[in-house]
């Protein structure tokens, strides 16, 4: 594949660097396999001395949209696991730069788009306007009877109180902005674009937050196992049971018994089964079906 990298700028913080995500020829930003290789060919990029970094979106309705939902269905199980785990690993590389990494969230943030911007460090959200309908921000994936694939089970508790958060995930479904702030998961919030990647600057341009593991993003297991385990009962206790929300209770236990690296591969996996549910194949069907019709 041509070397084909995202835009990088570099503006008044020299030592604090902007990667935009774009799509030409597309109305919002989704995250499909060219667009994750562009992502990883950007940072390898990315100078040594770089001392902050900021996710932004070249959409002006979106952060990210989610991930090509269209491509995925067209994938083989063996081809799905594979784009799964590029995804993970890309991602894992934000988390582990020895910067600060912030995510400038400038409208919607799903699926994919969040669980991008939760492998940052920071993530910084623009007000909505008040006549505005408010943009949406969480992980919809079980609504369409499958689960997150880039980590986001174990991410959004770690990011606002866990038993809400599996609860938010088992059920798919998102928060608006005000109450994604609210929640914590936006952590401030911009009045203006402009405004939002001064924000973004400014934190990028402080030191890294301390992880309880380095190089990993924050997530379920940093929490103290018997607070995570009771976060998962909870939830459990709390949605209706269906194989979308078994599926992302069950890879939060497995992040709770085995770690960050085992939550993932749980993850990859517990997806490719879901997608083969009728559940799944009739939810999945409609939301293209549906996306094709407004196009």
């Amino acid at each position: 594949m041509a070397a084909n990298p995202l835009p990088i700028h570099r503006g008044a913080s020299p030592d604090v660097a902007t990667i935009t995500l774009e799509q030409p020829g597309r109305p919002v930003v989704v995250l499909d396999r060219a667009l994750l290789h562009r992502l990883e060919e950007t940072l390898d990029q990315l100078p040594d001395d770089i001392g902050g970094l900021v996710i932004a979106s070249a959409s002006d309705r979106v952060f990210v949209a989610g991930a090509d939902l269209n491509e995925i269905n067209g994938l083989s199980d063996d081809e799905l696991d594979d784009y799964l785990a590029t995804g993970q690993r890309i991602f894992g590389r934000l988390a582990a730069l020895p910067c600060s990494v912030v995510a400038a969230v400038n409208g919607a943030a799903l699926g994919g788009g969040l669980e991008l911007a939760m492998h940052c460090d920071h993530i910084v959200g623009l007000r909505p306007a008040p006549d505005a309908r408010p943009y949406l921000v969480g992980l919809p994936e079980a609504g369409l009877g499958i689960c997150p694939g880039w980590g986001g089970c174990c991410l959004l508790p770690a990011r606002l109180d866990p038993a809400t958060a599996i609860e938010l995930t088992a059920t798919g479904k998102p928060m608006k902005a005000d109450q994604a702030h609210d929640a914590g998961l936006l952590e401030q919030l911009a009045d203006s674009h402009d405004d939002l990647l001064a924000l973004a600057r400014r934190l990028a341009a402080q030191p890294k937050p301390a992880r309880a593991i380095p190089g990993e993003p924050l997530h379920l297991m940093q929490r103290p196992r018997e607070q995570a385990v009771q976060a998962i009962d909870k939830a459990a206790c709390a949605v209706e049971r269906n194989p979308a929300a078994n599926g992302v209770i069950g890879v939060c236990r497995v992040g709770a018994e085995q770690g960050w690296q085992a939550a993932l591969d749980a993850e990859r996996a517990t997806l490719i089964r879901l997608r083969q549910t009728d559940t799944a194949k009739e939810r999945i069907s409609a939301f293209l079906n549906k996306s094709a019709a407004k196009a």
